[in-house]
């Protein structure tokens, strides 16, 4: 792999997020594919802390455009007390609402000139390919 360009890496994001559980524990991480590191947390594919304590829904986060700045803003966030971790949370999202709760579903059946179409693959962030299922696609005589 070639090396990469200053535009390329000037044009990446980075998120701090934090993450939650029914106990409202708190984790707070960092990382360059937020959509990446949430399906991880949600189905525990990365051993530790978050997936020991069930830390799956996400309740904050923030966007910045340079790593340094957004490991600055993990470690200033870990460095609060709960208090103002937990008011940072309730500033943006008062019913801590899981905020990746939709990302991962399956999308619902489209449907097509009344027809019923099926995915064929699920495909993680790359959308879905439809078509009709083999019940609908038969053509029956009337």
């Amino acid at each position: 792999m070639g090396l990469r360009s200053r535009s390329d890496i000037m044009k990446r994001v980075f998120h701090v997020y934090i993450l939650t559980n029914v106990s409202k524990m708190l984790y707070i991480g960092v990382t360059n594919d937020l959509e990446r590191r949430i399906y991880e947390h949600k189905l525990k594919l990365v051993p530790g802390f978050s997936a020991k304590y069930n830390l799956h829904r996400l309740v904050y986060f923030e966007a910045f455009g340079h790593i340094g700045d957004a490991i600055a803003k993990e470690k200033q966030i870990k460095g609060w007390l709960r208090s103002k971790k937990v008011a940072l949370i309730q500033s943006q999202n008062p019913k801590w609402l899981d905020l990746a709760a939709d990302w991962f579903k399956a999308p619902k059946p489209a449907t097509a000139h009344g027809k019923t179409m099926q995915p064929t693959r699920n495909h993680y962030k790359t959308g879905v390919i439809l078509r009709l299922s083999d019940k609908d696609s038969r053509r029956t005589s009337t």
